[in-house]
């Protein structure tokens, strides 16, 4: 049985991984393409109307095939829950069940009624309602991410809920939606969804122009990304911090094991580095600065932080938690130097320019950013896994035990599903990235003219972008 419940965990751990990537994508580019639109309106006819319209049909397309994968991907997910953990709908289907089943009538019904509009509307309706249609969608994506954060945070951090012959009922939806956890993972999420776009839309910019293959609004999205960038990631560490501080209240097990304190102390020391040794409670070769955990995690350089021994039999694997936190700090600092050092760059350039954009960029930058393309995938995955493992060994925090929920399958069989699961995404991934370097490679020629300046009346018909 305790192979078939690591397996069955690494399978939904594939499926979720797989499907994250979309979504953290989707969210956000969504705003963005809003943005591009705005512009391109208020441009008026010109030069810019042509530029900001040329980056909205462009990432329109990037959009369309990743919000594609993402619902593919999404079912599959959602089957996992009966063929996997049918305990886990037994007990708690009273709960998870509603809150899934807003997310398919609110925001994947608005997705589904405007997508059409926003990907094929643009010579057949007024720029009015082409607009309205983005913003719809923009609010569909946003509005999903709510309900499965709902529910994702309520199992990190029930509330509101009653338990009757071991099943879940509801007390309060407010106290199970609004559950304590839920506002700072719902603005941790949507800021790494925005950090994502941002260096997936600047790297891919750079790549166009390092390429040479730039459509008219190329730079528009490069600058857009970059300072993009730049605001949001203050922004998520402070964000982070927030987290931080609730996770250390509701989940101190969790914070035990990415910091890796083994014994309860005051004035604990922060472990930027080492081996974390579960089998011998401790941290090997550990590179530590004195008093500065309890200073980050409670603000307060004297205060306690419990260690895994206070929490036997009931915390999560200490290495894959502690080591996920720091690639996703690690991509986190370095998309900070990144995306400020590309904005004072272009900054200085510009004001040597006498305030114009300069007509091209340091090649360094450009492949620096370009490196950068998928760092928003690697820190989300990351820090995905510090949350999802830190709630081990529950599947619902401190009530219901992962292991009490999993199908009775053999391990034989999860084995298999599992190895046609990952050739399955290994090729569905590879064939993403070779499109998306495809597209950027391979653009086509932008509108000739610039889009209707009437609000109220359908662009003209016939052009094509």
């Amino acid at each position: 049985m305790e192979d078939t419940l690591l397996l069955s965990r690494i399978q939904f751990a594939a499926n979720i991984s797989f499907h994250i990537l979309f979504p953290s994508i989707n969210i956000a580019l969504c705003w963005l393409l809003v943005f591009f639109r705005i512009r391109t309106v208020r441009a008026g006819n010109g030069p810019e109307a042509r530029e900001w319209e040329a980056a909205y049909y462009f990432w329109t397309k990037v959009f369309a095939l990743t919000f594609a994968l993402g619902v593919v991907s999404g079912i599959t997910m959602s089957f996992q829950f009966g063929t996997n953990w049918p305990g886990y709908m037994e007990k708690a289907g009273n709960i998870a069940g509603p809150l899934l089943g807003y997310e398919v009538l609110t925001a994947f019904f608005l997705e589904a009624t405007f997508l059409g509009i926003m990907l094929f509307g643009r010579d057949r309706v007024s720029q009015r309602v082409h607009l309205l249609a983005s913003l719809m969608v923009a609010f569909g994506t946003t509005l999903s991410a709510f309900w499965i954060l709902a529910l994702n945070s309520w199992m990190q951090t029930p509330s509101g809920y009653q338990i009757i012959d071991g099943q879940f009922h509801v007390l309060s939806w407010w106290d199970v939606i609004f559950n304590p956890s839920f506002p700072y993972r719902l603005g941790h999420k949507l800021l790494a969804s925005t950090l994502t776009v941002a260096f997936l839309v600047a790297g891919l910019s750079a790549w166009q122009l390092l390429r040479g293959t730039p459509h008219p609004g190329t730079r528009k999205a490069l600058r857009a990304g970059i300072t993009i960038a730049a605001i949001a990631i203050p922004l998520q560490i402070l964000m982070g911090d927030m987290h931080g501080l609730n996770t250390l209240e509701h989940q101190p097990a969790k914070i035990a094991a990415i910091e890796g304190v083994w014994h309860t102390e005051k004035s604990a020391p922060l472990t930027l580095f080492g081996f974390p040794n579960e089998k011998e409670g401790r941290t090997d070769y550990a590179v530590q600065i004195p008093k500065l955990a309890s200073l980050i995690l409670a603000h307060d350089i004297n205060a306690e932080i419990k260690g895994l021994n206070e929490f036997p039999n009931a915390h999560p694997p200490v290495a894959p938690v502690f080591w996920g936190f720091r690639i996703m700090v690690g991509v986190g600092v370095l998309m900070l130097a990144v995306s400020w050092s590309a904005a004072w760059i272009l900054w200085r350039r510009s004001r040597r320019a006498g305030g114009q954009p300069s007509a091209k960029e340091p090649r360094a930058l450009l492949w620096t950013l370009a490196a950068m393309t998928f760092s928003g995938w690697v820190a989300t995955l990351a820090g995905w896994y510090v949350t999802e493992i830190g709630r081990q060994p529950f599947i619902i925090y401190g009530l219901v035990r992962t292991a009490d929920v999993v199908a009775d399958h053999s391990p034989g069989m999860v084995a298999a599903t599992l190895v046609a699961w990952l050739l399955l995404y290994v090729i569905l991934l590879g064939s993403y990235v070779a499109v998306l370097k495809y597209m950027a490679e391979h653009v086509e020629t932008a509108r000739a003219e610039p889009p209707s300046l009437d609000p109220l009346r359908p662009a003209p018909a016939g052009q094509k972008a």
